[in-house]
């Protein structure tokens, strides 16, 4: 669907061929039909757009490009400033669109990413020209990975104006969209200040359009600082596009015969479970037809996780894919096998696959897939709810998947007896275990919290929440790309998303150190995040894959660039050193007061670091061994 819609941006395909190509790949008319209307809307400029909230604008380009995302939504300007972007910065301060400032790209659009991961609508970003764009990579990688719809732009200086040798313009007979190309959904470069809100709408149509993820501007220096530039501003309901596509009926009722059939079926839930809404929808759905659900990978979690029906996440070793599974239903996930060359299947090979959302480029891209539904799935499940009553009498209904839901509730309720044994093994330890200080969090942490982690050894430990979407449940907000550096600033754009919840910053101490400026952006702006750092003075997650490969490392103890000691980090004066007070936990006890001194803080508006002093565990966990290279060691005495 991306690659249609670049071409028709790109006249490239008439409106004609467009409909013709999207009913091909299952768009309903109406559906097609709302996408043309939206995209038309769009890219049209001139006296055509008067009129419905749409108005003509004087100024220079840089006052175009902040009015046109101001009409678009954008409650702030995410960015670190450049000189050659000046044209941009001198209309901010005169708009109502509030600059939040990272000290770097990577920050900037972690924060960003955060921000639309908790609101689900389109940031605002600008980074600097070609080294700044070249710097957001990282983080750029991962809003790729999870769709999150963010509008980057960014100054340019054009190497086809005069000097291919420019300072911070791109290199010799390349554009600078060629650099972030593969991790956005599409890139320009405007050289004229007249296309610029044109261009900025395409943006964000694109960017927001599902399945959504991230769009690159480049506008050059020239382009922003003209003056004089008349065009056209355009409200973003005139061109943003919400509808709920519904499903093929016949796909529907196809999928319904299956399910009514079906005597293991099984549903695998994903990340558009969230974007559209559907997670009550889902969890009545579950219930009503005794379905067992698992979790595929994905920044959310998309179901309740102590659901009596949640088996947590999908794996073909769990005992309920062991005894066989006859149907599966990939409701908003990725397809099965994302990690590396499987020694086995990772898929039920004998089950019917049936997929079900819009990101078609999810589906099918190692397994097969014997049904499609490319719809929403809030408005997918609904239709399939319905089709399932026609099928099943009212007296029946009682009746359907007893003996099936009842096997699923004994395999959760034996699942988390042993979970909650085994965490609860490990208490008292000091320093604490990890799963304590998971444990610990759960009840300490304000009802309604959002969650922001990167605890990437803790994602086990974090099964101690009973993760929900009630009012008092939290809400935990993850990412897939695993690029570190994205946890502090996600945390704050997620504060500034939404004010008036919580928001915790659940974080191990490598990631810390990607981003630590990011504090100073919460003292700067007063974004009372309350920030968890996980402290085991190691990278584990990667010390656990070194051992795992058996060799040297597994034989002597001396894991290559692990243990994060001598020095040893001090994150409380780090963070003081930006102006936010915090202090450090050794044990659970420490922990949970100071979770509770941080919640105080918050409260009053100031954010707050707590440092939880946390054991190593798994393979090599003892080894402080590292490489002991001392550069003074080799340098010459002074004195001989």
């Amino acid at each position: 669907m991306q690659h249609l819609i670049h071409r028709f941006l790109n006249k490239r395909l008439t409106r004609r061929g467009l409909s013709r190509e999207l009913a091909s790949v299952g768009l309903t008319a109406a559906a097609a039909q709302s996408l043309l209307q939206t995209l038309e809307a769009t890219e049209s400029e001139g006296p055509g757009l008067a009129g419905s909230g749409s108005r003509e604008m004087t100024g220079s380009g840089g006052e175009l490009v902040m009015e046109q995302a101001k009409a678009a939504g954008s409650e702030y300007l995410f960015t670190n400033p450049g000189s050659f972007e000046v044209g941009l910065f001198d209309a901010q301060i005169t708009s109502d669109v509030p600059l939040i400032m990272g000290l770097h790209e990577g920050i900037v659009v972690a924060m960003a990413d955060g921000y639309h991961r908790a609101s689900l609508k389109p940031a605002f970003v600008n980074v600097h020209v070609i080294a700044g764009t070249a710097q957001m990579g990282g983080q750029l990688y991962n809003a790729s990975r999870d769709g999150a719809a963010l509008v980057v732009t960014a100054g340019m200086l054009d190497n086809e104006l005069w000097s291919d040798e420019g300072i911070l313009a791109p290199r010799p007979g390349y554009d600078q969209k060629d650099v972030p190309r593969q991790f956005t959904k599409f890139c320009w470069e405007s050289r004229d200040a007249r296309s610029l809100t044109m261009m900025l709408r395409r943006a964000y149509k694109v960017a927001t359009t599902p399945p959504g993820g991230p769009v690159y501007l480049a506008m050059t220096n020239g382009a922003l600082e003209t003056k004089g530039v008349t065009s056209q501003v355009v409200p973003g309901e005139r061109f943003l596009m919400s509808s709920r596509p519904r499903p093929d009926a016949a796909a529907v009722e196809r999928t319904a015969d299956w399910l009514m059939s079906a005597k293991r079926p099984l549903i695998v839930v994903g990340d558009e479970v969230w974007k559209s809404g559907a997670q009550a929808d889902l969890e009545r759905f579950a219930e009503k037809y005794r379905v067992a659900v698992a979790s595929g990978t994905g920044g959310y979690f998309n179901f309740p996780s102590r659901h009596p029906m949640h088996l947590g996440r999908f794996s073909m070793r769990s005992p309920y894919a062991g005894g066989g599974v006859d149907l599966a239903l990939m409701v908003g996930a990725r397809d099965f096998g994302i990690w590396r060359l499987p020694t086995g299947p990772e898929a039920p090979l004998d089950a019917r696959i049936v997929r079900i959302g819009l990101n078609s480029g999810n589906m099918g891209r190692n397994y097969p897939t014997d049904l499609a539904m490319l719809a929403d799935v809030k408005q997918s499940l609904a239709d399939l709810d319905a089709a399932m009553q026609d099928r099943i009498p009212r007296r029946r209904m009682g009746a359907f998947g007893r003996d099936r839901g009842e096997e699923i509730r004994g395999i959760t309720a034996k699942m988390w007896k042993e979970f909650d044994s085994r965490v609860e093994s490990s208490f008292g330890m000091a320093p604490m275990h990890p799963d304590e200080m998971a444990h610990v969090m759960a009840r300490s942490v304000e009802p309604g919290s959002i969650v922001v982690g990167e605890v990437h050894s803790g994602y086990q430990q974090h099964n101690n929440f009973h993760w929900g979407h009630g009012d008092g449940d939290p809400v935990w907000i993850g990412y897939t790309g695993n690029s570190l550096g994205w946890g502090l600033g996600a945390a704050t754009g997620a504060k500034l998303a939404q004010p008036d919840r919580p928001v915790v910053c659940s974080i191990g101490d490598g990631a810390v150190m990607y981003q630590s400026s990011a504090f100073w952006s919460q003292a700067r702006y007063g974004v009372p995040v309350l920030t968890v750092v996980w402290n085991n003075l190691n990278y584990q997650t990667v010390r656990g894959g070194f051992h795992r490969y058996d060799g040297q490392m597994a034989a002597t103890g001396k894991y290559a660039g692990m243990y994060l000691g001598d020095p040893d980090i001090d994150f409380v004066q780090l963070a003081a050193s930006q102006g936010i007070a915090g202090e450090r936990a050794t044990t659970a006890e420490e922990l949970e007061a100071a979770i509770k001194r941080g919640t105080e803080a918050t409260r009053s508006g100031e954010p707050y670091v707590v440092e939880a002093m946390i054991r190593r565990i798994g393979a090599g966990a003892d080894s402080t061994w590292h490489e002991g290279f001392k550069l003074s060691d080799r340098m010459r005495d002074p004195a001989a």
